[in-house]
């Protein structure tokens, strides 16, 4: 399985490619090609392109949570599929895989939207969707984990604004992640891990059957944490002792220095690939 960063907050040194505030990364996985994320406009398709990843014939399109920064890059890959047939281009509808509560608009003022541009009946006449609850086998060794449950003291209770149709503040409960099970352990793929990065590694373990974890990379939703989730993620990742972390997105740079006191964090950027078992 290979991993390139398509959308991040920050680029590498000597890859001249353009940042956004958002995420979008492109997996590919032998024959199946998948889009985690869309970011939060049409990056993700100029930066594809100019590295020479074509994303006309995508198997999946999976979307983390709906905030901006995640799924506003939707419209753009909606006109690049549409412009494709109206050159009678060839081009493949994925399945897009989400959490059935990703497209309920939402707001805090003085934002009047944030969630989803598009809505589910608009989505269901461009992709294939397949929204869900409970995980979701995307191919033999990678799953979509559908609702984490939220277990930690510390983490995953953070509410951003209100959902339409809701009274409460809402705690993105539709947050999920992308999980692949390798040789040498799970990989971790998260957006902005609102369900907590702990949580989101716990249940990804449990749905794997798998204690190990070679990778986590993505956004662990650590802007100016409080001082008691700064400390049990640290804890938490003292134990856990993966192999490797990838913290990027909505990692603020302080809570980056105080994980690598405890695992082995590397910089991530714009144009990164990462390989994992095979080399595609």
């Amino acid at each position: 399985m290979k991993l390139t960063v398509l959308v991040d907050n920050n680029t590498l040194i000597d890859r001249y490619f353009r940042a956004e505030p958002g995420l979008s990364l492109l997996i590919e996985d032998h024959d199946t090609k998948i889009v985690f994320d869309t970011g939060y406009s049409d990056l993700f398709l100029s930066n594809a392109a100019k590295m020479g990843k074509d994303l006309s014939r995508l198997d999946f399109l999976v979307l983390s949570h709906s905030h901006l920064d995640h799924t506003w890059g939707l419209e753009p890959f909606v006109r690049y599929l549409t412009e494709l047939a109206i050159e009678n281009r060839p081009y493949k509808r994925p399945a897009l895989v989400a959490h059935p509560d990703g497209f309920t608009s939402a707001g805090m003022d003085p934002i009047p939207e944030f969630g989803a541009l598009l809505s589910k009946e608009k989505m269901a006449r461009h992709l294939d969707l397949r929204l869900s609850k409970t995980p979701v086998q995307l191919g033999e060794r990678l799953t979509f984990l559908g609702e984490i449950p939220r277990k930690t003291p510390f983490e995953g209770r953070k509410t951003f604004g209100i959902k339409q149709g809701q009274s409460e503040p809402d705690t993105v409960m539709e947050d999920s992640a992308l999980v692949y099970k390798s040789q040498n352990g799970l990989v971790i793929i998260t957006g902005c891990a609102h369900a907590g990065i702990c949580n989101t590694i716990a249940y990804a373990q449990t749905v794997c059957n798998e204690s190990r974890v070679a990778d986590i990379i993505g956004g662990f939703h650590l802007l100016d944490p409080s001082k008691d989730q700064l400390d049990g993620t640290l804890d938490y990742f003292k134990t856990l002792a993966p192999t490797a972390v990838h913290a990027c997105h909505c990692t603020d740079l302080g809570s980056k220095i105080a994980l690598s006191r405890v695992c082995n964090i590397r910089e991530v950027g714009v144009g990164l690939s990462l390989g994992y078992d095979e080399t595609l």
